[in-house]
């Protein structure tokens, strides 16, 4: 598959060198040479130990489960900066040969699309039958990887945001009524919409599906071909400069593009979506969430690179891109607490 260049924002891609670039910030640029030192050894043994389990033949769920937490203490315990320097020493590991056995985390790694987080990788999570063939092709052992990282807290965590987007639809279509409008920024391959009754049942009036990645948009366009749904090749700063007059809505969500937003782009495009909303429309973010344990295992492993948030940080968004007043908004954690929804209503 083609490689495709996709900007972030317009300008940046999505990729772990620039979320890697928001991490090390000019106030904490020092890189503490006798920590990283410590840190080195005590990722040698982690690897080390599991380069040896998996000669050993130990049960590959056993090895990741022990890997993937030990990467998190680490990772937890370390600056930004040293963090940001063991990646790479774990990336060219030889237990890394294992690991990319694991067809979930080789895409992911690999990035054929060109970028980080990509519809395709979503679709691992979700065992959508776009992926048969390349799970098909897996090695025992990597097919064993699999079980695990399919079923991981983030990946649970992302099929409950699936469920969450449709539910969220559906309850603004029963109470819109048919001409009720949504945009879906950063759609992805919309597997959302698979599941709504609404959709179905044709009580929608219009589906925006906006995304910046033009192999995604035509995914959309062939799968919801004949419904409301309306597949746009767009990006974030399409959105600033209103390239495409998209209208108003009454239910407007980004569910993982904020994951690699700083704060400044993040705000602005708050602000935006909430003046494309209706009176009473909704606008939902989300954003993988600190409490992820699989954040390690993410970063080094499968090149994933994520900037996450804690509960003060979805509120420092709101209230920097809203009126008291104005809003009624909410933060709230979904059931296993690795990802974080910020949820705003418009008043009027």
């Amino acid at each position: 598959m083609r490689n495709v260049e996709i900007a972030l924002d317009g300008e940046s891609l999505i990729t772990p060198e620039s979320i890697a670039a928001e991490v090390a910030s000019p106030a904490n640029s020092q890189l503490d040479e006798a920590e990283l030192a410590l840190a080195r050894t005590e990722l040698a043994l982690v690897l080390a130990i599991s380069l040896q389990q998996f000669e050993q033949q130990v049960d590959p769920a056993q090895i990741i489960a022990r890997t993937a937490m030990a990467l998190h203490d680490i990772r937890i315990k370390t600056s930004p900066l040293v963090w940001q320097a063991l990646i790479p020493i774990a990336q060219n590991h030889p237990v890394s040969r294992y690991f990319q056995q694991d067809p979930f985390t080789r895409w992911s790694f690999e990035k054929p699309r060109g970028y980080s987080g990509d519809a395709q990788l979503l679709d691992f999570i979700y065992g959508h039958p776009s992926v048969a063939g390349e799970i098909a092709a897996s090695t025992p052992l990597g097919l064993a990887l699999y079980d695990y990282t399919k079923n991981a807290s983030s990946s649970v965590a992302v099929r409950e945001r699936r469920d969450i987007l449709t539910q969220h639809v559906d309850e603004i279509a029963g109470s819109r009524g048919p001409q009720a409008e949504i945009l879906t920024i950063a759609a992805g391959h919309l597997r959302e919409a698979n599941r709504s009754k609404a959709l179905a049942e044709g009580r929608l009036k219009r589906w925006v599906a906006l995304d910046q990645d033009p192999l995604s948009v035509g995914s959309i366009a062939q799968d919801f071909a004949g419904t409301c749904i309306e597949p746009i090749e767009g990006s974030v700063k399409d959105i600033f400069t209103g390239k495409h007059q998209l209208g108003t809505f009454d239910f407007v969500y980004a569910s993982g593009l904020y994951d690699y937003l700083n704060d400044k782009v993040s705000i602005k495009l708050t602000r935006k979506c909430m003046e494309m909303l209706k009176p009473n429309g909704v606008f939902l973010f989300a954003n993988f969430a600190e409490d992820i344990v699989v954040d390690g295992y993410m970063e080094t492993f499968m090149n994933w690179a994520l900037l996450l948030r804690t509960e003060a940080d979805m509120w420092r968004i709101i209230k920097g891109s809203t009126q008291e007043g104005q809003v009624e908004a909410q933060v709230r954690f979904g059931a296993n607490r690795n990802i974080v929804y910020g949820i705003i209503r418009k008043l009027g």
